[in-house]
């Protein structure tokens, strides 16, 4: 089976376009360095938790979106070198983050059951 880096951001809503744009330019990169899917998902239907949720996990404030977004890769040996690569190539310094990293949650996750329609 493949191998999935997640993600969960806050996204100013003012900042959608931007920050479709960076990840539009990010796919590019991704693809170069093997990844073979990347899926951004904007919030549409995100509750409020009893105990916990998307928007606690990442701090979201009123005027902000949770994204919910996964590149997948054949391995997680490819996943592992494309993320060093990324990290040393130059193309991603003038890469603007429309969002506060710092409230990003990711990780990387060993799928363990996959189907499809």
């Amino acid at each position: 089976m493949s191998y999935v880096d997640g993600f969960v951001l806050a996204i100013p809503q003012a900042n959608k376009a931007k920050y479709l744009e960076m990840a539009q330019k990010a796919w590019p990169l991704f693809k170069e360095f093997g990844a073979i899917r990347h899926v951004e998902c904007w919030g549409d239907d995100v509750p409020d938790g009893k105990v916990t949720d998307f928007k606690g996990a990442v701090k979201a404030k009123d005027d902000e979106v949770v994204v919910f977004a996964w590149v997948e890769y054949p391995s997680r040996e490819v996943r592992d070198a494309a993320n060093r690569k990324m990290m040393e190539d130059p193309r991603m310094e003038g890469m603007e983050m429309p969002f506060d990293g710092a409230r990003m949650i990711f990780g990387g996750f060993a799928p363990i059951h996959d189907e499809s329609a």
